[in-house]
């Protein structure tokens, strides 16, 4: 394991003795095969809330896996998702704005791909199919963001330091997740005019929603990499432990708050 994932590891596990039972498992959406990484805590006895947790744009990688394993030993069944196809990857942001762009420049494949990982997590037999939420990480953070727009059968959704943009802005009435927004105030991707414009959408749309904007906090501010990846990309992104830890913190109280009613 890279050191900021274990150091991660260490900051937020509750218990490093937890039965994690993890396993990779492929799936379908329409011609493509995904392949998605499955955790849960053997030791829980009855049926889960489960979560999906989406990459960033650099693919399915450690890092979401170990914030799925991270769910997992919370009690949580985690199922990191494949938006990309064959678990590709990659460090490099030319290649990740390819993955990127190969699906959103496809209009529907993001829902369809995101809709066959939902699929696989409810048809789990330690997973209460009614309690689903799902997470994202700059891309995967605009990813459940039109989810939840789409009004896709969630109880919440969080983003992380993702993309608040929009061109089909949620309707009146359709958002049926909660939606909790986590941002970086530094963040040089979101702009003042699409914080504006997002709390407009949801307040029209009747959306019950929470933005939170951390001072000194830049893009990518959960990922403990981020400072690696941005100097190796020469992109402004950088890791944030204070953030990261109370961004993770409203997360799970958002899930205690819809799961628990």
């Amino acid at each position: 394991m890279k050191l900021g994932l274990l150091l991660l590891a260490l900051i937020f596990s509750p218990s490093l003795q937890a039965a994690l039972h993890e396993e990779n498992v492929d799936y379908q959406a329409g011609d493509t095969t995904l392949k998605g990484y499955l955790v849960w805590d053997d030791a829980k006895g009855d049926k889960q809330p489960g979560v999906l947790v989406v990459h960033e744009w650099w693919g399915l990688n450690d890092y979401a896996r170990q914030r799925a394993r991270m769910l997992a030993e919370l009690g949580y069944t985690a199922l990191a998702v494949d938006m990309y196809g064959d678990g590709k990857s990659s460090e490099h942001a030319s290649d990740a704005a390819g993955f990127m762009n190969s699906v959103v420049e496809h209009a529907g494949l993001a829902t369809q791909r995101f809709l066959a990982a939902k699929t696989l997590l409810e048809q789990q037999p330690g997973v209460d199919a009614g309690k689903i939420a799902a997470i994202g990480y700059c891309f995967g953070g605009a990813t459940v963001l039109n989810m939840a727009r789409m009004g896709v059968d969630l109880a919440a959704v969080a983003s992380f330091h993702g993309n608040l943009v929009t061109k089909t802005p949620a309707e009146p009435g359709k958002v049926k997740a909660q939606i909790l927004v986590l941002n970086g105030a530094d963040d040089g991707f979101v702009t003042a005019e699409s914080i504006t414009n997002f709390e407009r959408e949801m307040t029209l749309a009747g959306a019950k929603y929470r933005f939170v904007n951390y001072p000194g906090a830049v893009h990518g501010f959960t990922n403990p990499d981020a400072d690696r990846l941005g100097k190796a990309n020469h992109l402004p992104i950088a890791y944030n432990a204070e953030a990261d830890k109370q961004s993770w913190a409203a997360m799970l109280a958002l899930f205690d708050g819809v799961f628990k009613q």
